[in-house]
């Protein structure tokens, strides 16, 4: 028997997956974590014995190859890496069957794929935990990563540790497309107790059927400026998602006025944090001004990807260790 079936089997598909007590967890094993990398103190729980993690990708990545591939090095596993052309996901076998085959094999899957049916499918045949890498509907492990930066800059308490408690109340703008960025944002602030301000386009809306929350925990503005005022984190991301390409002409001139500038960081509050998953495009869904200025903390949220997925493949093969 693989050694993950050990404890009950958990996956990480969506946000929700998980409560805000394992949420406080998770962003408190992921300080302990990454102050370990910082003093090059060695930390190799998956060494004995040697745990595998299987990355599919079906999207072309840079920073979930790279944080996921060098998190799991660091933490004394291995890593088997398939893209497109290696595993054709549900072309040349059912997903139902590379599930039940690559699980035999491995101890972790994280996937990054497009439709969220295809990882949900993988998932109900797989014995190992399955981790979500990205997919068309949902981001989980950006904003698991964002929501630990958010902590380090304003969440810190007189101990030390980090206060999940802090973000109650909070308001986090959201400009730009209603994709998986901002599901995903949405069900965050459900289960945690803040509140998003979305502002998109026409014809770009958020769904709410497919975040699943309830209403009062988001706001809609057709001006993206409103939606910044009093926002204590103003976030984006490019207005083309991979997989939308086609719509790349019409998406510019819809998007032209979601650009986050200095305007919407002054119509935020003065200590407002600027956020960006990437990769970004200057002069067009942020100014460059906002991306490289002093209320950015872009590179420390790209790096916390690796830090925060770390505890969270941590938490799905040993289970709680404090």
């Amino acid at each position: 028997m693989n050694a993950a079936m050990s404890q009950k089997l958990k996956h990480y598909l969506q946000f929700s997956d998980f409560n805000a007590e394992e949420y406080a967890y998770l962003f408190e094993r992921s300080r302990f974590i990454k102050a370990k990398f910082k003093a090059f103190e060695k930390y190799h729980p998956f060494a004995d014995p040697d745990r595998t993690l299987a990355m599919i990708f079906e999207k072309a990545s840079t920073r979930t190859r790279v944080s996921f591939e060098a998190g799991m090095y660091q933490l004394g596993g291995s890593v088997v890496h398939l893209t497109t052309g290696d595993s054709q996901l549900g072309r040349a076998e059912p997903i139902e069957d590379s599930a039940r085959v690559i699980s035999r094999m491995v101890d972790l899957v994280m996937i990054r794929t497009f439709g969220q049916d295809k990882i949900e499918r993988f998932a109900a045949h797989s014995r190992v935990p399955v981790i979500n890498g990205l997919t068309n509907e949902y981001h989980p492990c950006q904003i698991l990563a964002d929501l630990f930066t958010y902590l380090e800059y304003r969440g810190v308490g007189a101990d030390g540790r980090l206060d999940p408690g802090c973000l109650k109340g909070k308001v986090v703008a959201w400009v730009g497309d209603g994709n998986n960025m901002a599901n995903t944002w949405l069900q965050a602030a459900d289960l945690l107790g803040f509140t998003v301000h979305v502002s998109t386009p026409s014809g770009y809306e958020i769904d709410p059927a497919i975040a699943h929350v309830r209403s009062d925990c988001y706001k809609v503005f057709k001006d993206p400026l409103q939606a910044c005022v009093g926002a204590d984190l103003v976030t984006t991301d490019v207005w083309t998602s991979m997989g939308y390409e086609a719509e790349n002409e019409a998406r510019r001139k819809a998007f032209a006025d979601w650009c986050v500038d200095s305007r919407m960081m002054k119509a935020a509050k003065s200590d407002a944090l600027f956020m960006h998953c990437l990769p970004a495009h200057r002069g067009e869904e942020v100014s460059a001004d906002v991306i490289d200025g002093p209320q950015s903390v872009v590179w420390d949220e790209a790096e916390n990807r690796m830090h925060v997925q770390k505890a969270l493949m941590e938490y799905l093969l040993l289970g709680r260790l404090t």
